[in-house]
Protein backbone atom coordinates (compact mmCIF):
# COMPACT_ATOMS: atom_id res chain seq x y z
CA UNK A 1 0.00 0.00 0.00
CA UNK A 2 1.27 3.30 -1.01
CA UNK A 3 0.61 6.55 1.11
CA UNK A 4 -0.02 8.86 -1.54
CA UNK A 5 2.31 12.48 0.09
CA UNK A 6 4.86 10.26 0.94
CA UNK A 7 4.76 9.10 -2.69
CA UNK A 8 4.46 12.47 -4.27
CA UNK A 9 7.44 13.57 -2.02
CA UNK A 10 9.65 10.86 -3.29
CA UNK A 11 8.31 11.42 -6.95
CA UNK A 12 9.54 14.83 -6.84
CA UNK A 13 13.22 14.59 -5.93
CA UNK A 14 13.67 11.89 -8.52
CA UNK A 15 12.09 14.32 -11.03
CA UNK A 16 14.60 16.64 -10.32
CA UNK A 17 17.29 14.01 -10.35
CA UNK A 18 16.50 12.92 -13.81
CA UNK A 19 15.58 16.17 -14.92
CA UNK A 20 18.75 17.81 -14.13
CA UNK A 21 17.37 21.36 -13.58
CA UNK A 22 14.85 23.50 -12.11
CA UNK A 23 11.43 23.06 -12.80
CA UNK A 24 8.61 26.06 -12.54
CA UNK A 25 5.27 24.69 -10.90
CA UNK A 26 3.63 23.54 -14.09
CA UNK A 27 6.49 22.12 -15.33
CA UNK A 28 6.65 20.10 -11.99
CA UNK A 29 2.71 19.27 -11.73
CA UNK A 30 3.54 17.75 -15.41
CA UNK A 31 6.37 15.83 -14.63
CA UNK A 32 4.60 14.39 -11.32
CA UNK A 33 0.87 14.06 -13.25
CA UNK A 34 -0.47 16.20 -10.18
CA UNK A 35 -3.05 18.77 -10.23
CA UNK A 36 -0.93 22.36 -10.30
CA UNK A 37 -2.33 23.40 -6.52
CA UNK A 38 -1.32 20.03 -5.05
CA UNK A 39 2.35 20.80 -6.36
CA UNK A 40 1.96 23.95 -5.02
CA UNK A 41 0.96 22.47 -1.70
CA UNK A 42 3.46 20.16 -1.64
CA UNK A 43 6.18 22.97 -2.66
CA UNK A 44 5.07 25.26 -0.36
CA UNK A 45 5.93 22.62 2.49
CA UNK A 46 8.81 21.03 1.21
CA UNK A 47 10.12 25.05 1.00
CA UNK A 48 8.77 26.03 4.38
CA UNK A 49 10.75 22.74 5.76
CA UNK A 50 14.36 24.11 3.96
CA UNK A 51 13.91 21.57 1.22
CA UNK A 52 13.66 23.34 -2.13
CA UNK A 53 13.95 27.06 -2.80
CA UNK A 54 12.58 29.35 -5.49
CA UNK A 55 14.93 30.98 -7.78
CA UNK A 56 14.11 34.29 -9.58
CA UNK A 57 10.87 34.92 -10.56
CA UNK A 58 9.53 32.43 -12.83
CA UNK A 59 12.54 30.54 -13.24
CA UNK A 60 12.08 27.67 -11.41
CA UNK A 61 11.65 25.60 -7.87
CA UNK A 62 14.58 23.69 -7.30
CA UNK A 63 16.18 21.20 -4.33
CA UNK A 64 18.44 22.60 -1.34
CA UNK A 65 21.07 20.48 0.10
CA UNK A 66 19.42 19.87 3.21
CA UNK A 67 18.26 16.41 1.75
CA UNK A 68 21.90 15.74 0.85
CA UNK A 69 22.78 16.42 4.33
CA UNK A 70 20.02 14.39 5.77
CA UNK A 71 20.85 11.29 3.94
CA UNK A 72 24.76 11.55 4.67
CA UNK A 73 24.05 11.18 8.11
CA UNK A 74 21.88 8.57 8.10
CA UNK A 75 24.38 6.74 5.93
CA UNK A 76 26.87 7.67 7.99
CA UNK A 77 25.23 5.90 11.11
CA UNK A 78 23.46 3.05 9.32
CA UNK A 79 24.55 0.13 11.76
CA UNK A 80 24.51 -2.62 8.97
CA UNK A 81 26.12 -1.00 5.83
CA UNK A 82 29.42 0.44 8.19
CA UNK A 83 29.96 -2.74 8.90
CA UNK A 84 29.95 -4.66 6.07
CA UNK A 85 31.87 -1.60 4.17
CA UNK A 86 35.60 -2.90 4.66
CA UNK A 87 35.18 -6.83 3.46
CA UNK A 88 32.71 -5.04 0.58
CA UNK A 89 34.81 -2.73 -0.72
CA UNK A 90 37.56 -4.85 -0.63
CA UNK A 91 35.71 -7.49 -2.22
CA UNK A 92 35.04 -4.93 -5.27
CA UNK A 93 38.97 -3.70 -5.50
CA UNK A 94 39.95 -7.75 -5.59
CA UNK A 95 37.11 -8.92 -8.32
CA UNK A 96 37.17 -5.25 -9.95
CA UNK A 97 33.64 -5.81 -10.52
CA UNK A 98 30.20 -5.05 -8.85
CA UNK A 99 29.29 -5.89 -5.39
CA UNK A 100 25.78 -5.16 -4.24
CA UNK A 101 25.02 -5.75 -0.69
CA UNK A 102 20.76 -6.73 -0.18
CA UNK A 103 18.28 -7.77 1.62
CA UNK A 104 15.19 -9.79 0.78
CA UNK A 105 11.77 -7.98 0.81
CA UNK A 106 8.54 -10.32 0.62
CA UNK A 107 8.89 -11.75 -2.93
CA UNK A 108 11.49 -9.44 -4.16
CA UNK A 109 15.26 -8.53 -3.26
CA UNK A 110 16.11 -4.73 -2.42
CA UNK A 111 19.66 -3.10 -3.06
CA UNK A 112 20.89 -1.60 0.42
CA UNK A 113 24.35 -0.61 -1.17
CA UNK A 114 26.46 -0.91 -4.09
CA UNK A 115 30.12 -0.77 -4.71
CA UNK A 116 30.37 0.18 -8.70
CA UNK A 117 33.32 -1.13 -10.22
CA UNK A 118 36.08 0.86 -11.98
CA UNK A 119 35.65 -0.22 -15.32
CA UNK A 120 33.66 1.30 -18.11
CA UNK A 121 32.01 -1.91 -19.28
CA UNK A 122 30.39 -2.88 -15.42
CA UNK A 123 26.92 -3.91 -13.95
CA UNK A 124 24.98 -0.58 -13.64
CA UNK A 125 22.36 -0.64 -11.00
CA UNK A 126 21.79 1.58 -7.81
CA UNK A 127 20.80 1.73 -3.91
CA UNK A 128 17.25 0.73 -3.74
CA UNK A 129 16.86 -0.68 -6.73
CA UNK A 130 14.35 -3.85 -6.80
CA UNK A 131 15.29 -7.51 -8.17
CA UNK A 132 13.21 -10.81 -8.71
CA UNK A 133 14.26 -14.22 -6.43
CA UNK A 134 13.98 -16.51 -8.89
CA UNK A 135 16.53 -15.03 -11.65
CA UNK A 136 18.82 -12.95 -9.97
CA UNK A 137 21.89 -14.42 -7.80
CA UNK A 138 21.00 -13.00 -4.83
CA UNK A 139 17.53 -13.67 -4.81
CA UNK A 140 18.62 -17.41 -5.54
CA UNK A 141 20.94 -17.12 -2.25
CA UNK A 142 17.70 -16.10 -0.42
CA UNK A 143 15.57 -19.19 -1.86
CA UNK A 144 18.49 -21.45 -0.96
CA UNK A 145 18.21 -20.65 2.40
CA UNK A 146 14.73 -21.11 3.31
CA UNK A 147 13.31 -24.50 5.39
CA UNK A 148 11.67 -26.50 2.74
CA UNK A 149 8.00 -25.66 3.81
CA UNK A 150 8.48 -21.96 3.47
CA UNK A 151 10.47 -22.03 0.06
CA UNK A 152 7.74 -24.26 -0.80
CA UNK A 153 5.12 -21.87 0.13
CA UNK A 154 6.72 -19.12 -1.35
CA UNK A 155 7.10 -20.83 -5.00
CA UNK A 156 3.66 -21.72 -4.76
CA UNK A 157 2.81 -18.26 -4.86
CA UNK A 158 5.50 -17.20 -6.93
CA UNK A 159 5.36 -16.09 -11.18
CA UNK A 160 8.03 -17.18 -12.77
CA UNK A 161 8.82 -14.34 -14.85
CA UNK A 162 10.95 -15.01 -17.77
CA UNK A 163 13.17 -12.09 -18.60
CA UNK A 164 15.55 -13.89 -20.85
CA UNK A 165 15.91 -16.84 -23.32
CA UNK A 166 18.02 -17.61 -20.00
CA UNK A 167 15.72 -17.53 -17.50
CA UNK A 168 14.51 -20.79 -15.78
CA UNK A 169 10.66 -20.58 -15.76
CA UNK A 170 9.88 -23.89 -14.18
CA UNK A 171 9.41 -24.43 -10.54
CA UNK A 172 11.50 -27.97 -11.46
CA UNK A 173 14.39 -26.52 -13.37
CA UNK A 174 14.46 -23.51 -10.63
CA UNK A 175 14.39 -26.44 -7.77
CA UNK A 176 17.06 -28.55 -9.09
CA UNK A 177 19.64 -25.08 -9.67
CA UNK A 178 18.72 -24.40 -6.28
CA UNK A 179 19.62 -27.67 -5.03
CA UNK A 180 23.22 -27.80 -6.93
CA UNK A 181 23.64 -24.64 -5.80
CA UNK A 182 23.11 -25.08 -1.85
CA UNK A 183 25.60 -28.15 -2.13
CA UNK A 184 28.33 -26.24 -3.76
CA UNK A 185 27.78 -23.27 -1.57
CA UNK A 186 27.17 -20.51 -3.27
CA UNK A 187 24.43 -19.14 -6.02
CA UNK A 188 24.68 -17.78 -9.72
CA UNK A 189 22.95 -16.53 -12.76
CA UNK A 190 24.10 -16.70 -15.73
CA UNK A 191 22.42 -14.03 -18.21
CA UNK A 192 18.93 -15.12 -16.43
CA UNK A 193 17.49 -11.43 -15.39
CA UNK A 194 20.70 -9.59 -17.95
CA UNK A 195 22.09 -10.72 -21.14
CA UNK A 196 25.42 -11.14 -20.77
CA UNK A 197 25.50 -10.60 -17.09
CA UNK A 198 27.07 -13.01 -14.95
CA UNK A 199 25.70 -13.18 -10.84
CA UNK A 200 27.44 -14.89 -8.12
CA UNK A 201 25.88 -14.74 -4.51
CA UNK A 202 25.91 -16.06 -0.85
CA UNK A 203 24.02 -15.10 2.09
CA UNK A 204 25.47 -13.93 5.10
CA UNK A 205 23.92 -13.27 8.83
CA UNK A 206 24.50 -10.65 11.05
CA UNK A 207 22.09 -9.88 13.95
CA UNK A 208 20.35 -12.85 13.09
CA UNK A 209 19.29 -11.02 9.64
CA UNK A 210 20.21 -12.66 6.76
CA UNK A 211 21.74 -10.25 3.69
CA UNK A 212 22.54 -10.83 0.42
CA UNK A 213 26.35 -10.18 -1.25
CA UNK A 214 27.10 -10.47 -4.27
CA UNK A 215 29.71 -9.94 -8.00
CA UNK A 216 28.02 -8.82 -11.14
CA UNK A 217 29.76 -8.24 -14.36
CA UNK A 218 29.46 -9.31 -17.90
CA UNK A 219 30.03 -12.59 -18.77
CA UNK A 220 33.07 -12.27 -20.92
CA UNK A 221 35.55 -11.51 -17.66
CA UNK A 222 33.40 -13.29 -15.22
CA UNK A 223 33.75 -16.29 -16.95
CA UNK A 224 37.29 -16.88 -16.87
CA UNK A 225 37.55 -15.50 -13.26
CA UNK A 226 34.74 -17.62 -12.03
CA UNK A 227 36.32 -20.05 -9.58
CA UNK A 228 38.39 -16.64 -8.18
CA UNK A 229 35.75 -14.73 -7.84
CA UNK A 230 33.74 -17.21 -6.02
CA UNK A 231 36.86 -17.70 -3.32
CA UNK A 232 37.15 -14.30 -2.70
CA UNK A 233 33.29 -13.90 -2.09
CA UNK A 234 33.37 -16.53 0.62
CA UNK A 235 36.28 -15.07 1.98
CA UNK A 236 34.51 -11.48 2.05
CA UNK A 237 31.27 -13.55 3.90
CA UNK A 238 33.29 -14.70 6.34
CA UNK A 239 35.12 -11.99 7.11
CA UNK A 240 31.92 -10.19 7.91
CA UNK A 241 30.20 -13.11 9.88
CA UNK A 242 33.35 -12.92 12.26
CA UNK A 243 33.00 -9.29 12.89
CA UNK A 244 29.21 -10.62 13.88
Amino acid sequence: MNVKTAARTLDLFEAFAATKKPLNLSELANVLKIPVSSCFALVRTLENRGYVYMLASRKGIYPTKRILDVANQIALNDPVLERVEPALSALRDITGETIVFSKRQGDHIVYLDVYDSSSSIRYNTQVGEFKMLHCSSAGKAFLGAMEKSELDKTLAGSKLARLTPATLTTRKALQADLDASRERGWYCNISESVADLIGLAVTVSLGGELYGISIAGPVYRMKPALQAHVKALLKARNAIQDID
